[in-house]
């Protein structure tokens, strides 16, 4: 079946790649102008331009190195400065070679995976299997050796299914041929599976090679600018949204393949409908003439479907838990924002301190007055107050950013008036953005929690409140990401696409840049992160640190004296059992991350790795059954609404129990307790 499938792909495989040749040049055209025109800092069209977009195109195409060959790689290196060429004559059948090559080798892969299942595999240990995150790792010298990478993938695979059936391992290994016989089939046709996904999504082989080169080409300008087809930008859109159009369905991929629902939105049409349930497995999706089967694909094309805004009624066919099939048509809603989407908490007992966590600058990009994050923040903080709080904590982490309107509107309310950021554009022109309005909204001390993943718009906030000594820092250096970024279409009149492009850099009040180096915070705390190069200064081809004058100068705060909180909050981190295992936990994830393991596969060998792997996890989340900390309580206005709901009275109160065992919390408070009561 999967042979007969592949051949039927292949014969529109000439077809595609002609008609889409015609749109990648529009596209690649498009796309060119737009950077000229628009990006912050666009790079020349040269030889240099040619060999780092032809270098990001390869790796992001074969991300691990498990389809070309070295040989196809010698032949692809004759565009390796030719690219500019290519961009100034309008040539743009060089792609062809790339859609071919890509197809013949995940053909091939399948046909070596169809043929394992007749093959005696060895688990001797005379094959060795390495992990590594060494870039440097090369090309198969030929398919030979693509074939024992399959080979050795799927008896690694095999053997884990194995040794999860049984806990026992004595077990394992007296069952272990009955073991694989019963399992072997089953583990090849998920990797075949794995591939066809390749093969079967949206646009097929040649979208996902014409998409690649069209983000190699942008991403060569800074890592924050990308290509958007028309549902990513949607689903870009959707994530800085307080709502949106939605069937209200969530899915995943089961251990089975098969894509199955994961959660009903409350509220949503196919929650209103009642025939949906967690679980149902989807077997296709039809909008109008538009059927998407549901057979080898990823997830992700499930999401771009049911985002595409050309699909407003869709046709769900669903098997239930009971082998019966249903087709359920829905049609999309507007799902209702929330009163609040964010919640203040009352932190401690004697002294308390509010809390509220921003999990995004989101906005709402289609109202008039655009009600997002700062008018849920202001709501929850007049909550608070009326609680007679002594403080504010602040918590930014894992906010990857959102609306740089709302975060400077978000920063307005805690100084009395100046400047909260200055802009540079690609003309190197400045405009220094001020508080929007006089006064300040919340007076008392407020301490902001940030991590190795606040960026862009959470950074934006957390270093205008440093400049001004408005707020005291704590945890760890943020991000870098001090870039803006529009979506645009590539074309105003034809389908070509969009771009999210960097057009502005940010700066803080003092002309500092944050780019790279990131926020440092006033009081360092240990993470898990720690040293990891996740970061904006470690991606390829990120914007440089720089300065700028500022020509409007901002009137901070007096000065804080950290001395004495730091020393304070040193003290308690070096004694404190749970803050050990974060870097515990920090040291044993770098040496498994950055390390170059290999290991001989034999039952015996991966059985040991594996239970060791596994060792090393459990020990860093044994930081999970942190016992409570703190009291953390609702505030009046939320535990008058939870009365008039049941379902939401039990996830209010694992929220509360998670909070108060957050150690990062907890230290937060007594830092802030030191900072009021010095003594």
């Amino acid at each position: 079946m999967f042979k007969n499938l592949l051949y039927s792909f292949l014969l529109c495989i000439p077809i595609l790649t002609n008609a889409q040749d015609h749109v990648f040049c529009n596209q690649l055209t498009a796309l060119d102008s737009l950077i000229k025109v628009a990006h912050y800092k666009p790079k020349a069209i040269n030889d240099s331009l040619s060999k780092h977009v032809f270098k990001l195109f390869i790796e992001n195409l074969d991300t691990d190195k498990r389809y070309f060959t070295q040989k196809d790689i010698a032949k692809f290196k004759t565009d390796a400065f030719q690219i500019d060429d290519y961009l100034e004559n309008k040539n743009c059948d060089f792609i062809t070679k790339y859609i071919q090559v890509l197809t013949l080798r995940i053909e091939q892969s399948i046909e070596y995976l169809e043929n394992l299942k007749q093959q005696e595999l060895d688990y001797s240990g005379k094959d060795i299997l390495n992990f590594t995150q060494n870039k440097d790792v090369r090309f198969y010298k030929n398919e030979e050796d693509s074939k024992k990478y399959w080979s050795k993938k799927v008896r690694y695979l095999l053997i884990l299914d194995i040794i999860d059936q049984d806990s026992i391992f004595e077990n394992v290994k007296a069952n272990f041929k009955t073991f694989e016989n019963l399992n072997k089939e089953k583990i090849i046709d998920n990797q075949i599976c794995l591939l066809y996904e390749i093969l079967n999504q949206e646009g097929g082989i040649s979208n996902l090679v014409t998409e690649n080169f069209l983000n190699a080409f942008i991403q060569y300008q800074d890592p924050n600018s990308t290509y958007f087809n028309e549902t990513e930008k949607t689903v870009f859109e959707n994530s800085l949204a307080i709502q949106q159009e939605t069937f209200g369905i969530l899915t995943k991929k089961n251990k089975n393949g098969e894509i199955v629902i994961s959660h009903i939105i409350p509220g949503s049409s196919a929650f209103k409908n009642g025939a949906f349930e967690e679980d149902d497995v989807i077997k296709s999706l039809t909008s109008k003439d538009n059927v998407l089967q549901i057979h080898c694909i990823k997830n992700e094309d499930i999401i771009r479907f049911l985002n595409n805004s050309h699909n407003k009624t869709v046709t769900f066919k669903i098997k239930k838990s009971n082998g019966s099939i249903l087709d359920i048509e829905l049609n999309k809603t507007v799902l209702k924002v929330e009163e609040n989407s964010i919640t203040g908490y009352i932190i401690g007992e004697d002294v308390t301190f509010g809390y509220i966590k921003i999990p995004s600058f989101y906005t709402n990009l289609e109202s008039y007055n655009k009600r997002g994050l700062t008018t849920d923040f202001a709501k929850e903080l007049y909550k608070l107050q009326k609680e007679n709080i002594k403080g504010l904590i602040i918590d930014l982490r894992f906010n990857g950013g959102g609306s740089m309107q709302e975060a400077i509107e978000l920063s307005g309310m805690f100084i009395n008036k100046g400047p909260v950021s200055i802009i540079r554009d690609n003309k190197n022109e400045q405009f220094t953005f001020r508080d929007p309005s006089r006064g300040t909204f919340f007076n008392k001390p407020i301490i902001i929690l940030i991590n190795n993943y606040s960026a862009s718009a959470s950074e934006f906030f957390a270093s205008t409140l440093q400049d001004y000594n408005r707020a005291i820092l704590v945890g760890s250096t943020t991000h870098g990401k001090s870039s803006a970024q529009v979506i645009l279409p590539l074309s105003e009149k034809n389908n070509l696409g969009f771009c999210k492009i960097t057009v502005e850099a940010f700066y803080r009040v003092t002309g500092k840049s944050l780019q790279a180096n990131g926020v440092i915070p006033d009081i360092q705390l240990p993470s898990i992160y720690d040293d990891f190069k996740f970061n904006e200064k470690d991606k390829p081809y990120a914007l440089p640190n720089d300065t700028i004058l500022a020509t409007l100068k901002h009137v901070p705060l007096p000065k804080i004296n950290f001395s004495n909180l730091i020393t304070k909050s040193n003290a308690r981190v070096n004694k404190s059992a749970d803050f050990a295992l974060v870097k515990t936990a920090n040291k044993k994830l770098l040496e498994n991350y950055y390390s170059e393991d290999s290991l001989a596969l034999t039952l015996d060998n991966v059985y040991k790795h594996e239970q060791d792997y596994k060792t090393m996890w459990q020990s860093i989340f044994d930081n999970k059954k942190t016992e409570t900390k703190i009291a953390v309580s609702n505030t009046l206005s939320t535990t008058e609404l939870l009365s008039y709901n049941e379902n939401e009275k039990t996830n209010n109160q694992m929220l509360l129990g998670s909070l108060s065992k957050d150690i990062y919390i907890h230290e937060a408070y007594l830092i802030l307790s030191n900072f009021i009561n010095p003594n």
